[in-house]
């Protein structure tokens, strides 16, 4: 190896290194109370390194949050191409969301649970959300549920808000379990498989239900209708 893969790769390392670290401390104090020299301690670096990769804490928070869409989105998307039934890719990326947040619960918190600094609160972390990578992320699903409405799977009227509320119910459930992990839970796999289960049921179409015929002694209480 050359010398300047050696330096590619050292310089991957520690950039890899940082974002992890600076996950880690805004979870930990809160985004306002770590500095970049609180984070160049934690990695036993000086912030004149952390800066030659990030130029604000700003800019450090948005690469977590980026960093952690793209994952996301990336595990979605070669979901979306793999061989499988609509349906059964639709339930699979709800689990693989709820397994990647709680696989990386700093992260999540970071990306889907922290205000972005400067931004109105009724902004959030959504703001310029369709542009963004996590609208891409988010399109994997609005295409995994439009798939189940044309193979007749489930019933849905409006895509987006359709997968807005599934999108709802697993985000929901990740960010539960990582900020109340003390409660008595069932089994989380029982818990996961359970919860997609019910948002998945309540999109199904409902078969007509039999009809039957009135029970022989039912005139005998007529007037009481």
């Amino acid at each position: 190896m050359g010398t300047t893969d050696r330096r590619d790769r050292h310089r991957a390392s520690l950039r890899r290194e940082i974002l992890d670290a600076a996950s880690r401390l805004f979870v930990e104090e809160g985004y306002q109370r770590v500095t970049m020299r609180r984070i160049a301690e934690r990695i036993e670096y000086s912030p004149t390194t952390i800066y030659l990769y990030f130029k604000d804490k700003d800019e450090l928070l948005r690469a977590v949050c980026e960093e952690t869409f793209s994952q996301l989105a990336g595990k979605l998307e070669r979901l979306q191409k793999a061989s499988g039934t609509p349906l059964g890719k639709l339930r699979e990326g709800l689990r693989t969301y709820v397994d990647f947040g709680l696989a990386n619960p700093n992260q999540y918190t970071v990306t889907f649970l922290r205000q972005m600094p400067g931004e109105r609160a009724e902004e959030g972390v959504a703001a310029g959300f369709e542009q963004s990578i996590g609208g891409r992320a988010f399109d994997m699903l609005r295409q995994g549920v439009r798939a189940c409405v044309e193979s007749g799977d489930i019933r849905a009227a409006n895509i987006d808000m359709t997968a807005q509320a599934l999108w709802a119910g697993v985000h929901g459930l990740t960010a539960l379990l990582i900020t109340v992990a003390d409660f008595p839970f069932v089994s989380r796999t029982a818990l996961v498989d359970h919860t997609i289960d019910t948002l998945i049921a309540g999109l199904k179409a409902p078969s007509a239900a039999p009809r039957t015929a009135p029970h022989p002694q039912s005139k005998k209480w007529s007037f009481l209708d």
